[in-house]
Order: structure tokens, then sequence, then C-alpha cells
């Protein structure tokens, strides 16, 4: 099963109706759209875990997601913790770039789509900590399991991820900029750090 499979079968269909009421679309297109988004941030994942570095910081982060339930959590905190996640993994820009592709791919605005990433990032760390957890992943192994995520994307969705990751990232796999930070949560932050708005 896949990460997108697991996550379809997290929202449920009560989750993907309020979903499709959210993004103004049938419950089809939501689904269509909820595959590109998910595309899109596991192909950020493991462009960043192709570095040795990224892979550990990752790995290391997971284990903060484990006690997280964003499938029933906050919608508040959780976009705030999507923010965070995808301001690491694609850039404030880059974010904003991935919806502006996927909204033209399924005829919708980008601010919908907008409101979607930082919803479903949370869902993908989540399921990717439990995952992670469940099989023993090491860091290698961890950047392992993504790429073969990646893989399974049907091709035609995966060329425009390949290509929209290409154009956000470049063919340089960015350096973390810490050991655990890029992907801290609130639940994390502690008086007088940095918080998750200033990454």
């Amino acid at each position: 099963m896949t990460l997108n499979d697991e996550l379809l079968a997290g929202l449920g269909a009560p989750g993907l109706e309020q979903i499709a009421g959210m993004l103004g679309t049938d419950q089809l297109t939501a689904r269509h759209v909820i595959e590109a988004v998910s595309a899109t941030i596991v192909g950020g994942l493991a462009r960043n875990a192709a570095h040795p570095d990224g892979a550990d910081a990752l790995r290391g982060a997971l284990d903060d997601h484990m006690d997280a339930d964003p499938f029933n959590g906050d919608v508040a905190s959780l976009t705030r913790d999507g923010h965070s996640i995808l301001g690491h993994v694609l850039g404030a820009q880059g974010t904003e770039q991935a919806a502006a592709t996927l909204a033209g791919l399924a005829g919708l605005g980008s601010s919908a789509i907008m409101k979607l990433m930082p919803l479903i990032a949370p869902m993908i760390m989540s399921l990717l900590a439990n995952r992670a957890t469940e099989r023993g992943m090491d860091a290698a192994t961890l950047a392992d399991d993504l790429d073969r995520q990646q893989a399974a994307v049907p091709a035609e969705l995966g060329d425009v991820i390949d290509r929209l990751l290409g154009d956000i990232l470049g063919g340089n796999v960015p350096r973390q900029p810490g050991p655990f930070s890029p992907y801290r949560t609130e639940r994390e932050v502690t008086p007088g750090s940095t918080s998750n708005a200033d990454w």
C-alpha cells in the first residue's frame, strides 16, 4: 500500500467529502488532487532524503510525529505545522509554484490548492512516521522507501511532478540546516527557540 492509499484510507469518505467541498469540486476530482499533492510532498521529501544529512534529519524528526493524529486534529495548528513542513521541503515560493501547477492540472484555482497542501503535509509525515517505526527503517531504508513511493506514482503525473520539483529544487539536493529543525512542529518549540514562522 502506498502512502497515498494510506492517506485516502485515513481521510475516509467524510474527509474526502470535506476536501471536495473545500476545493469546490466532485469527490473523484478531489481524489486526483490529493494524489497529486501527496506525490509532490513525497517527491520533495525524497529529494531531501537523497542527501545523507537530509535522510538523517527526516528520520529523526519522524519520531516527533508518531503521537500526532492529523486526521482528527485542529485545523489551525495542522495548517501551521503543514506550512512549516512545506516551507522546508519546497520553500515558500516553491509551494506557491507547486500549487499553481497542480491547480492547472485539475482546472482549479491555486488558492484552493494552497489551502489543501498544508493540511496534507502533516498527514504524510504522520503516515511516514508510522511506516518507518513499524518497519524499523533507518535513514537509508527510509530514503529507499520514499524513492519507491515516487516510482509508484502514475507515469503521466510522475513526469509532471518530476519536472515541477526540478524547477523548484533544481538538480542539487539541498542540505538541511540542522539535524531536526527542518521538520520541527509547534509542540517542540520551547521558550526562546525559533518558531516555525521564522523558517
